[in-house]
């Protein structure tokens, strides 16, 4: 290793690893906000390890309203509506590269193309479709629109490409079905990818706010973000509390991506690279 090539790693490891501290310190200043009184918020300076640390604040979220009960649907919300996803995206992406049937290509095309659509636009459709269905105040109404996920489709259409008819033949002269060949060949074959899906969906209904908002009325039933909302007061806001809540909202999706970090990195490469 030359001099010139061993001075320009070391400058990439400090600067990687100043932009890692940046990037932590509004976490740090989350975890001293929570362990803080009421009285120590404010102080001046500020106090980035607290002189009299408390676990008052997060006593106070589980005495404000039934925080654990809102933990519970979180994770059942989040839970169905992940697996509901990549089942029903996975099937779709199979459908649309292996079972070849007339017009699949267009009709690929048109699906994607609804990414485009915002949201917002569909959103007043759908309140109205849930509605006249009677799911209004009901998790199911939340876990639906789970069904139809084109960028989940679209990802693993990706990855269904690459993988050779070879594997598919063999399995038919074995005797496997349709349904036979997706589930022990296709499925283990895209697991990268659907980890990737997995913990990006379920990041993405864990932190849905507005959603669930319009849908779950019954305060027993509302997901964390909208409680985390309720510690916002009108004329003062509980800066303690408030971190404290939103620290403990932060470990599920915390603990998922330690345990599948390893698969995160080869799906989005597989998704987004190859096709």
């Amino acid at each position: 290793m030359t001099r010139k090539h061993a001075w320009g790693t070391i400058l990439y490891y400090v600067v990687a690893m100043l932009l890692a501290l940046i990037a932590l310190i509004p976490f740090a200043w989350m975890i001293s906000t929570s362990l803080k009184s009421r009285g120590a918020l404010m102080s001046i300076p500020i106090e980035w390890i607290p002189a009299e640390p408390t676990l008052d604040a997060y006593a106070t979220v589980f005495e404000r309203f039934p925080f654990f009960q809102t933990i519970l649907n979180s994770l059942f919300i989040s839970i169905s509506y992940t697996v509901i996803t990549l089942f029903s995206a996975s099937m779709a992406a199979y459908a649309f590269t292996k079972i070849h049937f007339k017009g699949s290509g267009p009709l690929l095309g048109v699906y994607l193309a609804t990414m485009m659509i915002p949201t917002q636009v569909t959103m007043i459709p759908l309140f109205v479709i849930m509605n006249q269905m009677g799911l209004i105040n009901h998790y199911a109404s939340v876990i639906l629109p789970s069904v139809f996920k084109p960028f989940a489709v679209f990802m693993l259409v990706q990855q269904m490409r690459t993988i050779p008819k070879d594997y598919m033949d063999a399995a038919r002269i074995d005797g496997a079905s349709v349904f036979g060949i997706y589930r022990n060949v296709i499925l283990p074959l895209c697991v990268p990818t659907l980890a990737t899906l997995a913990i990006t969906t379920f990041m993405e209904s864990w932190n849905d706010y507005l959603w669930p908002l319009l849908m779950l009325t019954d305060r027993s039933k509302m997901t964390l973000p909208i409680a985390l909302s309720t510690l916002n007061g009108q004329y003062n806001t509980e800066y303690n509390v408030l971190m404290a809540g939103s620290l403990i909202s932060m470990i599920p999706i915390i603990l998922i991506y330690i345990f599948a970090q390893k698969y995160f990195k080869n799906g989005l490469m597989a998704g987004g690279i190859k096709g």
